[in-house]
């Protein structure tokens, strides 16, 4: 008999599997960005990262699926945990504090660097296939915190309006990064909380 506070085998085995695919993708992602920072994104092959990363051709696109996922990662689900943040606010919370509050979390939850964030963000800016494919990744970030925005807005406009206040919001955190990118990522996330609030307020002036 199991009792309620031990760890079955199973769990051990798939919390092993989780910690040595985590080690094994960010192997990946800092051999990329090595690459696509010294070469350019467009001119590194998929078989330079596999043969650097030292991981196989096969397990690399289970991974990621294509190479613009390897630096966008978790970018879509990002959003659905965005979502799910949103939805846990305090309901008094003013909307744009409550998405402010779930960007952050999120962002705190990623575990990314200051480093790592920063080259991903200026690959992102300066690479067109990227920021396309950045682009549909965020419409998924709409159509997840939209539904969340509205359900907090309540009435009869609260979809209209929700879509217009999430639009808004990742349009300023858009700027805030190429904010922060130009400042050269100074003070990590805080100083892109810190721009983000400021295009914010802008906004809503």
């Amino acid at each position: 008999m199991t009792h309620a506070h031990e760890v079955t085998e199973p769990q051990v085995a798939d919390t092993a599997w989780s910690r040595a695919r985590a080690t094994v993708m960010n192997e990946v992602v800092d051999t990329a960005l090595r690459l696509f920072s010294t070469q350019g994104f467009d001119a590194t092959t998929i078989d330079q990262i596999v043969r650097e990363s030292g991981v196989s051709q096969r397990s690399l696109f289970r991974y990621f699926g294509t190479k613009e996922d390897i630096v966008l990662g978790g970018v879509a689900e990002r959003g659905e945990r965005a979502a799910a943040l949103l939805s846990g606010r305090p309901p008094s919370e003013d909307p744009w504090q409550a998405l402010r509050a779930a960007f952050r979390a999120v962002d705190e939850k990623s575990g990314d660097d200051r480093d790592r964030a920063l080259r991903v963000a200026r690959l992102i800016t300066e690479t067109p296939a990227l920021q396309a494919a950045a682009a549909a990744k965020h419409q998924r970030w709409q159509r997840a915190l939209v539904p969340a925005m509205a359900a907090r807005l309540g009435g009869a406009d609260a979809e209209f309006e929700a879509r217009a206040i999430v639009a808004a919001a990742l349009a300023c955190l858009g700027t805030a990064t190429e904010a922060w990118i130009a400042a050269g990522g100074l003070e990590g996330l805080d100083a892109l909380d810190t721009f983000y609030e400021r295009a914010v307020r802008a906004v809503r002036r």
